[in-house]
């Protein structure tokens, strides 16, 4: 019986995790005896939505490498980038601001279509007036008000 600590399986689930998962968690170095200096991903039971098919499935597999990349950057690089890029869509009244909004939107779109199974319905209330905010916001710099 395979050790349930081992990086390959995922814990108290028997099944073998992601490999994404464990090749962030094998402890790859950046060079001759340095560990890299990233976090680990967190414990869950599954990287995927269980039963998923057609688009949900497509999107969730091209999503998971850049999920892993985000998570491997700064706490604090991706909230600081997209203040940045709102904050230029609020002060610049004209197309350039619609354009930086833009990626917000995208971004603000990506994770809320990643997170829908396991919102409550006040969190995809929340996300669903964001992004209209947001949409509208774009809508005004590009010259539709």
């Amino acid at each position: 019986m395979a050790d349930k600590s081992s990086s390959s399986e995922r814990p108290g689930s028997g099944r073998p995790a992601h490999p994404l998962a464990r090749r962030a968690a094998s402890g790859r170095t950046t060079g001759p005896g340095r560990p890299a200096a990233r976090r680990p991903l967190p414990p869950g039971e599954q990287f995927f939505t269980p039963d998923a098919t057609g688009l949900r499935q497509k999107v969730e597999r091209f999503s998971a490498a850049p999920l892993v990349f985000l998570f491997q950057l700064p706490r604090w690089v991706p909230p600081l980038l997209l203040v940045v890029l709102l904050l230029a869509g609020f002060a610049v009244p004209s197309f350039w601001g619609g354009l930086a909004v833009l990626p917000v939107i995208a971004f603000v779109g990506w994770l809320a279509y990643m997170s829908w199974p396991s919102l409550a319905i006040k969190g995809r209330i929340l996300r669903i007036a964001l992004l209209t905010f947001l949409l509208l916001l774009a809508a005004d710099r590009f010259g539709a008000f």
